[in-house]
């Protein structure tokens, strides 16, 4: 049994904890993942030489790159029960927050919300992917990664053509205070799906360290749109929000291209 160390830079919250998982799955020779996402870090238990495994995270495109391998005298391999119920309560709280953020963007004419909720919708799929093909066959998985993929990339391209228009013509001011109001619960949805999804791994990791947080994309895309909606109120033009929308927007195309990399 080998004892592998990656580093994977870009893995800063359970979506692409998730993504990983979806990746390695069904691969040979693998018997544990463990994720530190505070450190960025995965330990893989496998059989086998460890090339298959770099060659797989390097597809996502997530930074990855192994620190160390080494023999292994673990044989005791601990399955989470516990892993679909939180899955299931992640994307309930992701994709209620597509809805609330989706609808009172359209209604607060703030593309800042519209695009966050898109990005709400993603962790939605990454984790519906992953209950749908728990103890199913790899190309139903793949089939089904393809179809979120294409239909979130559908929805971005909407969102820019939306964005490129109100650039050009003249918009009414979003409504800030809703803005601000709403990325705040979508803030704290966020924090309860990391907090949740860490405590499971285990005792130790209960509590999370701050700087954990606050790296999170997810988070750091929440705060985008509160400052968005001060900014809004402090120049009175609907710039801040079209700028903060456009960037989500390009984070949510990325993370489609992820969730399509499955599909291969």
């Amino acid at each position: 049994m080998e004892k592998s160390i990656f580093e994977i830079t870009k893995m800063d919250c359970p979506s692409e904890e998730n993504l990983i998982r979806m990746k390695l799955d069904g691969m040979d020779g693998i018997r544990e993942l463990t994720f530190d996402l505070s450190n960025r870090q995965l330990t893989i238990y496998h059989q086998g030489p460890p090339t298959p495994i770099e060659t797989a995270l390097s597809s996502l495109n997530l930074g990855s790159r192994r620190l160390s391998s080494q023999a292994s005298a673990k044989t005791t391999f601990l399955e989470d029960s516990h892993q679909k119920k939180l899955l299931w309560t992640v994307l309930i709280i992701n994709f209620a927050f597509f809805i609330i953020e989706m609808t009172t963007g359209l209604i607060s004419r703030s593309m800042g919300l519209v695009a966050d909720s898109l990005d709400m919708l993603a962790d939605a799929f990454v984790y519906a992917i992953s209950l749908y093909a728990v103890g199913g066959p790899l190309l139903r998985k793949k089939k089904v990664a393809k179809v979120a993929g294409y239909f979130q990339l559908t929805l971005a391209s909407l969102g820019f053509l939306e964005v490129l228009r109100r650039f050009l013509g003249a918009e009414k001011l979003p409504d800030f205070s809703t803005m601000i109001v709403v990325s705040i619960l979508a803030l704290i949805a966020n924090s309860i799906c990391l907090y949740l999804l860490q405590k499971s791994k285990s005792k130790e990791e209960a509590h999370m360290k701050a700087s954990m947080i606050f790296t999170s994309n997810d988070i750091i895309i929440n705060l985008g749109v509160i400052t968005a909606g001060l900014f809004v109120l402090w120049t009175q033009t609907a710039y801040p929000d079209l700028i903060v929308g456009t960037i989500v927007f390009l984070l949510v195309v990325q993370g489609a291209l992820r969730i399509l990399k499955l599909g291969k």
